[in-house]
């Protein structure tokens, strides 16, 4: 199960709706005012429309009974000011809440988008893309939806209810008690629907997020795609699951239409009765046919407001799904940021990058599974650069990606010239580490702003630097816009060797004091390779470095060499030591023990 799945799970039957709307407090209190003076406006608009049936009332009994052709057209150009006002007022409730709405979404949309890059990697490894990408976009829409308009709604239409009921009893209560009666199985009955409703919309969400992540992962994997002829089986996995999605819309929309149906059966019939029983009373002579037509007008002017209850509920509905589903992802936690009290900065020259007692386990790992670290040692003197080598599975990737914090150590303690990394802020660390993975991520920019991520304040000189360490500046230069030429998304313009010198590139531009690379020459022919590792010896003598190594090649750029075996250091040496001492290391060397692991 994901971890979407799960938080939905968990939360179906633990909040309800009001409950979850109430989280988006903080967000709508600095708009409040717009949006209550905006209720207000509403209100008075309503009454506008409450107003219509007492203007008749006043036609009908006066000028129309006394044959009265001026108060005729005097009570006509009333009710055509009441008209335009009430249009007016409608236009003004628009206009009030539609920016500072807008300006509330942007808010939400940007809170989560800080959130997710403070997160853990372990988060982004449970939580597919798609389900992360809905919630910023469509549980969002849906919520600035609801506050501009059944938010609102909600409080105009149960004002005008409450109003209209009043001025029906007062035109006549026997009248006005038939027409009400059926306010008690409606009040149940969309009880009933509510939470009937409110699984259902969840549970369509989630799958919207389903169907994001299917599209989103064929279209960066079209190449894979079409490269094995799959387009057949992915269109297969993806009407499976718009048909999932069909048969949930489908059960919402029947769940709204029989709640739609009663809301507006029960009252008519209610209405019909009610015009019967004052068409008698009139006939007797009981009731004027003025307040006849004005109560029959009231009621009419009513029905709106009833039968939008259905709709504005759905939607309340939807909106508080959509909370639910943005907080899970806001709820989850950072890993607290823990500072030494009195710290001093790192010093140049210290003692370099050691690993003592490091334990490391997944946080979704298998109750009872072996740690992927289980006490690694390792010293990586300052000014030296340490190959680590070890077979699929030993851990590399993962020892390599706890220097930059990007996963946290579970036990022992990683130090950079002596001051522990959990100690330094993360902005702080990350300053002074520079990383490259073996698979390079680009971004949709251009060469000049992927390399130049790597470190704040570079200017052309260090680009410059950067793409001829990484034997990058001519294919660079040939670009149809040279280095501001856009790479695409994932950089998937240009070949698997560009992608990943541009990343090399990106790590070296900063001068780092500590480096980090996972196997960065893995894409290279053997004489871009060559000119790549030549080049790269500038950096790596003026720098600590550790590097994940699979060949040779790689290997003979370090000082020494660490083999990681069975979640520890096994032996450490130069290169000729160990494949003299090492059998392990020997058969690794050999290029039958080369892979890469989680």
């Amino acid at each position: 199960m994901t971890a979407a799945a799960a938080a939905a799970s968990s939360a179906e039957d633990r909040r309800s709706a009001v409950r979850s709307l109430l989280r988006l407090w903080p967000y709508v209190r600095p708009v409040r005012a717009r949006l209550a003076t905006a209720a207000v406006v509403g209100i008075a608009a309503s009454f506008m429309g409450l107003a219509i049936p007492l203007v008749l009332k006043w036609i009908i009994d006066g000028p129309v009974a006394e044959r009265d052709t001026g108060g005729v057209w005097l009570g006509g150009g009333l009710l055509l000011l009441v008209g335009v006002a009430e249009a007016g007022l409608f236009g003004v409730r628009r206009w009030l809440v539609a920016r500072p709405l807008a300006g509330v979404e942007a808010a939400m949309r940007a809170d989560l988008y800080r959130h997710l890059q403070r997160l853990p990697v372990a988060f982004h490894d449970r939580w597919p893309s798609g389900q992360l990408l809905s919630r910023g976009t469509t549980d969002l829409q849906l919520l600035r939806m609801f506050l501009a308009f059944p938010l609102t709604f909600l409080v105009i239409n149960g004002v005008t209810i409450v109003i209209g009921c009043v001025i029906l009893l007062a035109q006549d209560w026997t009248l006005g008690l038939v027409v009400l009666a059926p306010v008690v199985p409606l009040v149940a009955l969309c009880s009933v629907f509510e939470k009937r409703y409110f699984v259902v919309a969840r549970k369509a969400q989630d799958q919207v997020g389903d169907v994001t992540t299917v599209v989103e992962e064929a279209v960066l994997g079209v190449r894979i795609i079409k490269g094995f002829g799959r387009h057949r089986s992915q269109a297969r996995a993806f009407l499976g699951l718009s048909q999932r999605l069909l048969g949930t819309e489908l059960h919402k929309a029947r769940l709204l239409a029989g709640i739609w149906a009663l809301i507006m059966t029960l009252p008519e019939l209610a209405l019909g009765a009610a015009l019967v029983l004052g068409t008698v009373q009139v006939a007797d002579g009981g009731l004027s046919a003025g307040t006849l037509v004005a109560f029959l007008s009231t009621a009419l002017a009513l029905r709106w407001p009833v039968e939008s209850i259905g709709f504005l509920l759905a939607m309340s509905n939807e909106a508080a799904t959509a909370t639910d589903r943005y907080f899970e992802v806001m709820d989850a936690e950072v890993p607290a940021q823990v500072c030494a009290k009195g710290g001093s900065a790192v010093e140049k020259g210290g003692d370099g990058l050691r690993f003592a007692g490091v334990r490391f386990r997944f946080p979704d790992a298998a109750e009872g599974s072996p740690a992927v670290l289980d006490g690694v040692d390792l010293h990586i003197r300052s000014g030296e650069t340490m190959a680590l080598v070890g077979a699929t599975g030993s851990g590399k990737t993962t020892l390599t990606a706890l220097v930059p914090r990007l996963h946290e150590v579970t036990g022992g303690r990683i130090t950079v010239d002596g001051t522990d990394i959990a100690t330094l802020s993360r902005p702080e660390l990350r300053a002074m580490v520079a990383v490259a993975f073996e698979e390079p991520t680009l971004f949709s920019a251009s060469v000049r702003e992927n390399v130049l991520m790597g470190a704040a304040g570079a200017g052309d000189d260090d680009l410059r630097r950067a793409l001829r360490i990484a034997q990058a500046e001519e294919f660079v230069d040939a670009l149809p816009r040279g280095v501001d030429t856009q790479v695409g998304e994932q950089g998937l313009s240009l070949s698997g060797g560009q992608r990943q010198r541009l990343a090399l590139a990106r790590a070296v531009v900063g001068r780092p004091r500590f480096l980090v690379l996972d196997d960065p020459l893995s894409a290279l022919d053997v004489h871009t390779e060559a000119r790549v590792g030549a080049a790269l010896r500038e950096v790596l003598a003026t720098t600590t470095a550790l590097v994940v190594a699979h060949r040779p090649s790689t290997v003979l750029l370090a000082d020494r060499v660490a083999l990681l075996s069975g979640g520890r250091i096994a032996a450490v040496g130069d290169h000729h030591r160990l494949l003299r001492d090492s059998a392990e290391y020997r058969h690794l060397m050999s290029g039958e023990g080369h892979g890469e692991e989680r």
